[in-house]
């Protein structure tokens, strides 16, 4: 049986509630068997408070349900794609097949044309990348959708040759051509770079080297860029820097930087250094925080950084090391795999609302008094739990 469980996420953080910050998103992956049904999910979603999502395809179980909702979306054109769409009236048939349909009711406002192709394995892809991507917007400005959907790609952070310090960022040199014409893309049309950053990564690869409260956010010295005197306190900026000077770099410096991606797993292999439940939730809880402050990055600090957390759930069938399926937020029966600071308490005078349940076996009614009679209980541990350290 599934079960029923109010996120207490407010109640056991500082961080309150995310509603104004607009600047956060989350990925919505698919790749298990075991998730909620798409009308859960937005369920979930909506008592997160949270109103931006990315999803790795054009489910149409996801696009109709997502319709009518407060809830912006990503989609994603799959790579194996991008040879069909790089044709003009393939990438028309494509969008008015998978977009038209379900816009604006479903609130798209963006289109990832393929997922880290400049680093993939399939070297074939990157030749297809920008034609695809100019195709896309071509159909796009023909249905009269290009002032309401933006479209890029997600570039992994491999794609660097050089990201320490910042402002030696630079794009390895194999890429450099095609990725100058994709920065023109950008800038001609005011499309985000997109990128998925992980200091995990980095700090799995050299523990030793590498500061862990530098990789999490948390108090530390930080480092100075030698070359610019810009101080930095946490490594996903710094990373997000580095990419802003390497479009620079090849004459493309006003170009926004999103991250597409960014999180920390909380289980790994024996080798995966640093996967665990504290610093997952230590990671994605003061990531939320900066979120909350609106904050840009030392280079661009007036700029708001938009983040996409990754992920929403666990994913049982994502292949590689134990920590590709360990990402979630969530577990996929809707139990926190660790508290972040999200809260799913509601603000509103409506009790119904009051918490998320991924079952829809009990009625509004029971479900009302079962979400009221745990609150109460939950309210009356913690004032026990106040008096019993007043006794210390």
């Amino acid at each position: 049986m599934i079960h029923v469980f109010l996120l207490f996420s407010l109640c056991f953080s500082d961080y309150g509630l995310i509603q104004g910050v607009t600047s956060l998103g989350i990925n919505y992956g698919q790749v298990g068997n075991n998730l909620p049904p798409p009308d859960k999910v937005l369920d979930l979603l909506t008592a997160l408070k949270l109103s931006k999502a990315r999803i790795y395809d054009t489910n149409p179980q996801v696009l109709t349900t997502f319709a009518n909702s407060n809830i912006e979306l990503i989609v994603t054109v799959e790579n194996q794609m991008l040879p069909v769409v790089m044709d003009p009236q393939q990438a028309l048939q494509w969008v008015s097949t998978h977009i038209k349909p379900y816009f604006p009711a479903t609130k798209i406002t963006g289109i990832a044309v393929g997922n880290e192709i400049f680093t993939d394995d399939d070297t074939s892809l990157l030749g297809y990348l920008v034609p695809a991507i100019v195709s896309i917007h071509g159909a796009l400005v023909q249905l009269g959708l290009d002032k309401y959907i933006q479209v890029s790609t997600p570039n992994s952070l491999a794609v660097l040759e050089v990201s320490y310090p910042p402002s030696a960022g630079s794009f390895k040199g194999e890429v450099s051509g095609v990725m100058s014409q994709f920065l023109q893309f950008l800038s001609s049309t005011g499309s985000p770079f997109w990128i998925n950053a992980y200091p995990y990564f980095a700090y799995k690869d050299s523990p030793d080297k590498i500061s862990l409260d530098y990789a999490l956010f948390n108090k530390n010295p930080g480092m100075v860029d030698p070359y610019t005197k810009l101080h930095y306190d946490n490594m996903l900026y710094a990373q997000v820097d580095a990419v802003v000077y390497a479009m620079s770099r090849l004459g493309y410096g006003g170009i926004e930087v999103r991250v597409s991606e960014t999180g920390w797993p909380s289980k790994g292999d024996s080798n995966e250094v640093g996967a665990t439940v504290q610093n997952a939730a230590v990671y994605n809880r003061n990531l939320l925080r900066r979120q909350m402050s609106n904050e840009g990055t030392p280079l661009r600090p007036n700029m708001r950084l938009e983040v996409y957390l990754f992920a929403l759930f666990n994913e049982d069938m994502k292949p590689g090391p134990t920590s590709e399926r360990n990402y979630g937020l969530f577990q996929p029966d809707g139990t926190m795999a660790y508290n972040v600071g999200l809260s799913a308490l509601a603000t509103s005078s409506s009790t119904s609302s009051a918490s998320i349940s991924l079952t829809s076996s009990a009625t509004k009614a029971s479900k009302v008094e079962y979400q009221s009679l745990v609150y109460c209980m939950f309210l009356y541990l913690l004032t026990f739990q106040g008096f019993m350290r007043r006794q210390h």
